[in-house]
């Protein structure tokens, strides 16, 4: 059997595995684009509606809260169902509720349509990112599992950059349709490219998850919640923000916000091999969750060069504290792999329903105090949590036989799931 450690970098790219991963992939970053691309549209969202930049925090908390409220049951769902099945249902929730949004004929219903948008995304993600586990052996799984989870970062950027350069043409409600075309389009691609994984089987099964009762996992969802939150504003809040300071055009303006999250696409790959390769996982995670806080530090009362760097800096950091965590997940001791979907939906629960608190805390810190306090606080709410990181226990090296668990000669039907490799 090859060694883990001398696998090169891109060998998860390979055969059928292979091109299930790109399309995972691809969807992530859809899921992401949809996310963020209404941020550049929120001073023409209060035109069209005569809402205030107080209500923006609503509008994108909406979609955190149904993420955040989806995360949990998602993993539940798919020891039932099977992650395959849960995972593209919700990416269909997410294209198909951000389509209607575009045509929203007020506030109201636009925040209740981003709250099911959010729904779709907290059923896609976990389970989607335990189909790529399932993809690759333990030991090989980590660039693989850290460029799904950097990807969204790509998403991100684009959601941002590529929406400020169309809603002065298209307005913001086109902003949204194209996003969810995109997404709808990537998931009928994606339907008979994805097998299913392996799963326990769940007769009988009455006593609480392994992983609703781990410490570990709960102090790691509450340990980033503050860069969740930041993450989530830096992307959506500078180009408001720089027009309004900098007085920069809207292009100039999406183009630095999306390096607060494009950027992370390449720490991901980063954080998810040196997660596989060491063991002082609660260092590492401790280094880049400060060195977020650091960067933001410098947004409000930075030169171009300086805000530019901090930027990059921050997506860098951030995308690796996401592969880390992912990646981190499979060698928690106690967890069953069946509930791998379970463990990173109660970190993204967790960490999005904090998420949408800094986010929408940061929104009436700009309303009252203006831009640079709010900076402030999300450095503050970056580096404060991260001593919660002293209840996760110190974990040893991949401890799987070596073998991935999804099937790869074909997908099963959208509800059910593959069987094991033999």
């Amino acid at each position: 059997m090859q060694d883990p450690s001398r696998a090169a970098p891109l060998d998860f790219l390979r055969g059928a595995p292979g091109r299930a991963t790109v399309v995972l992939i691809a969807l992530r970053i859809a899921y992401a684009y949809n996310w963020f691309d209404v941020g550049p549209g929120l001073p023409n969202v209060s035109q069209t509606f005569g809402v205030g930049p107080a209500d923006w925090g609503l509008l994108l908390a909406s979609f955190l809260v149904g993420a955040g409220v989806l995360q949990v049951p998602a993993g539940l769902l798919s020891l039932r169902f099977g992650a395959r099945g849960v995972s593209l249902c919700g990416a269909l929730l997410l294209g198909a509720a951000d389509l209607a949004a575009a045509g929203a004929p007020n506030f109201l219903t636009l925040v209740l349509l981003r709250a099911a948008a959010g729904a779709g995304g907290g059923l896609f993600f976990s389970p989607a990112i335990s189909l790529v586990a399932g993809l690759h052996p333990e030991g090989r799984r980590g660039v693989a599992v850290g460029t799904f989870s950097s990807a969204f970062s790509a998403g991100a950027a684009l959601g941002v950059f590529v929406s400020a350069l169309v809603i002065p043409e298209i307005g913001w409600r086109g902003a949204l349709a194209l996003g969810a075309v995109l997404l709808l389009t990537l998931l009928a691609l994606a339907a008979p490219l994805v097998p299913g994984v392996a799963r326990a089987p769940t007769h009988g099964r009455t006593a609480v998850p392994a992983a609703l009762r781990s410490r570990a996992v709960w102090c790691i969802g509450l340990a980033f919640m503050g860069v969740e939150g930041a993450s989530l504003s830096a992307g959506q809040y500078f180009v408001p923000f720089a027009e309004a300071t900098y007085a920069w055009a809207p292009a100039l303006a999406g183009g630095i916000a999306s390096l607060f999250v494009f950027p992370s696409f390449f720490g991901g790959p980063i954080g998810g091999a040196l997660t596989e390769r060491f063991t002082n996982r609660r260092t590492q995670l401790v280094a880049a969750g400060s060195v977020c806080g650091a960067m933001l530090l410098i947004v409000p009362h930075g030169d171009f060069a300086e805000v530019v760097t901090a930027a990059v800096v921050f997506a860098l950091s951030s995308g690796s504290v996401y592969a880390m965590m992912y990646v981190l997940a499979p060698y928690l001791p106690g967890i069953p792999r069946e509930e791998l979907p379970l463990v990173i939906g109660l970190f993204n629960a967790i960490q999005i329903a904090g998420g949408a608190l800094v986010t929408f805390v940061a929104a009436l810190i700009i309303a009252r105090d203006g831009y640079t306090d709010a900076w402030f606080a999300l450095a503050a709410l970056c580096i404060l949590p991260l001593g919660l990181l002293a209840g996760v226990p110190i974990t040893g090296s991949a401890r799987g036989a070596g073998t991935p668990d999804a099937v790869v000669s074909g997908p099963p039907g959208l509800p059910g799931e593959g069987r094991a490799n033999p």
